[in-house]
């Protein structure tokens, strides 16, 4: 019994992992899958001038739960930062806090944050970053808007359709230590991937090139 008690157990560990990967893969395809729509909005698209001056580039794809008056719940997506060799395998994160629930109202959201300095990209390396406080936040430009570079980070975000610059003070961005370890087959830091230390994980480069083919392999020059 003992033997037949730790094989269910064994299968049932085993299909739980499984299950975490197909999750992680879908949210990879859908992040994706959220850049390129939001870059193909006519007017409504992240700059060429912003994207491309991005240092790292996170996407939420549709998991943050926005709740009227009461605020954002937990949401899960990806960050990729610029390396020597090109951009970083994509660092699970997660978003959470924040007050924006009047906002959007009640829906699920997919948000791409734009991490334009070196100081944006530290805070997001050290696997906890709180947005309007040590690290800066603003609702980054659509289409042909001016754009100076005065924040750390710019947020967008689309719900139903509509995409628009979005202020996200107030929320805070952590490393998913859990989805990490599922995603490489064992314990990475944080900032091992985003320095690229460590290789992409099988359904990650679709993603990666994604990111790519708007934000270019190396950074623009000024």
């Amino acid at each position: 019994m003992l033997t037949l008690g730790l094989m269910v157990l064994f299968v049932c560990i085993n299909l739980s992992w499984a299950d975490d990967q197909s999750d992680i893969a879908k949210r990879l395809a859908a992040s994706a899958r959220v850049l390129d729509e939001v870059m193909a909005t006519p007017n409504k698209s992240i700059p060429k001038g912003v994207i491309e001056h991005s240092q790292c580039v996170a996407v939420f794809p549709s998991t943050v739960q926005v709740a009227v008056l009461v605020g954002a719940k937990h949401g899960k997506g990806f960050a990729t930062c610029r390396t020597a060799h090109g951009w970083s395998a994509p660092a699970p994160l997660t978003v959470a806090g924040g007050s924006w629930g009047a906002q959007l109202g009640g829906q699920e959201v997919d948000l791409v944050l734009v991490v334009i300095n070196d100081k944006g990209m530290k805070q997001l390396v050290a696997g906890k970053m709180n947005l309007g406080t040590e690290t800066s936040v603003t609702a980054g430009p659509t289409g042909n808007q001016e754009w100076k570079m005065n924040e750390d980070i710019l947020s967008y975000a689309r719900a139903k359709g509509a995409f628009a610059g979005f202020n996200l003070a107030g929320s805070s961005i952590t490393e998913d230590e859990d989805d990490a370890r599922t995603l490489y087959g064992g314990s990475v830091s944080l900032a091992d991937i985003l320095a690229g230390k460590t290789q992409p994980a099988s359904g990650s480069q679709p993603f990666l090139d994604t990111v790519a083919k708007y934000a270019g392999r190396t950074k623009a020059k000024d």
